[in-house]
């Protein structure tokens, strides 16, 4: 059997310390085997790890200019979670760690459930929950 695919989001940060201690208030723990002065590999589960590079260490993966992600949107990430209980569970972690809770709306679709909230340099993260069952239903009635 294959491996699991694993995902690796790559993030510059202004404040390697201020960044990676906010992650690890919402739940990630550092690998320090991948950690150095320049680098922050936060495990958020088995597959999905978030790289916090100093943004001298990000330029040396790309020669395009480092967004200002408080003011560009350079990207959006969705995590799953198991429930609305979780979802709300990562806002409050998130804004009692210094993010920003909900800089965009909630989303409840009754059989979907989203929230999302800004790290300190202004990345956005999104969390949602869905009840697959329920979307399954509705879409089948929706096309029917």
């Amino acid at each position: 059997m294959a491996n699991p695919k694993m995902i690796f989001v790559n993030l510059p940060v202004s404040n390697l310390a201020h960044s990676t201690a906010f992650y690890e208030a919402i739940g990630a723990t550092k690998n320090p085997q991948f950690s150095d002065e320049t680098a922050s590999c936060m495990v958020i589960s088995e597959t999905i790890f978030v790289m916090l590079l100093t943004h001298d260490k990000f330029r040396q993966f790309t020669p395009k200019t480092i967004a200002d992600a408080r003011t560009t949107s350079e990207v959006l990430v969705c995590l799953s979670a198991d429930n609305r209980d979780a979802v709300d569970g990562y806002v409050t972690k998130a804004k009692g760690a210094g993010g920003t809770a909900d800089p965009s709306p909630k989303q409840d679709y009754g059989f979907m459930y989203g929230r999302s909230f800004e790290d300190p340099d202004g990345h956005i993260w999104e969390v949602m929950w869905m009840d697959v069952e329920a979307a399954t239903k509705q879409s089948a009635a929706a096309t029917a």
